[in-house]
């Protein structure tokens, strides 16, 4: 089974993307901050991560370059509401080949689903539409 780590202070979010990516089929852990995110990964290898930038503590950025470190070729997936907060640092890290994609909160349950897909592949029956034809989501990076 497919394995994703989300990583955001919001307990709200995290459930969020839990009861989607469950929904979807995946298996799920959530952490309430990058430490904690970064111990999971340690521990358990996820196949993608979501990750929030603006945390408490260990900070979005830091928690990526740790990350990287961790599990080089596990694709990440920032999610926030301030990327231009964090513009800088974020350009910083793309230049030294910190490899990540970038999406902007908030995301529905649809958008999680076809992102943990595209980056990582179905889990699952593929989801059959009323006439009959199977459907597969479209991810736009």
């Amino acid at each position: 089974m497919k394995r994703v780590l989300v990583i955001d202070d919001d307990g709200g979010v995290r459930e969020s993307f839990r009861a989607a990516l469950e929904d979807a089929g995946y298996q799920v852990s959530t952490a309430e901050n990058g430490v904690s995110g970064i111990e999971s990964a340690q521990a358990e290898r996820p196949d993608l991560v979501f990750l929030d930038l603006k945390m408490p503590g260990l900070s979005g950025v830091d928690t990526l370059k740790q990350l990287q470190d961790t599990c080089p070729r596990t694709p990440v997936y920032v999610v926030t509401g301030f990327y231009g907060e964090f513009i800088a640092p974020l350009r910083e890290l793309q230049s030294r080949g910190v490899d990540f994609n970038l999406a902007r909160k908030p995301l529905t349950a649809t958008e999680i689903k076809a992102i943990a897909a595209g980056r990582i592949g179905m889990v699952g029956p593929l989801p059959v539409g009323g006439d009959g034809w199977t459907t597969v989501p479209s991810v736009h990076s």
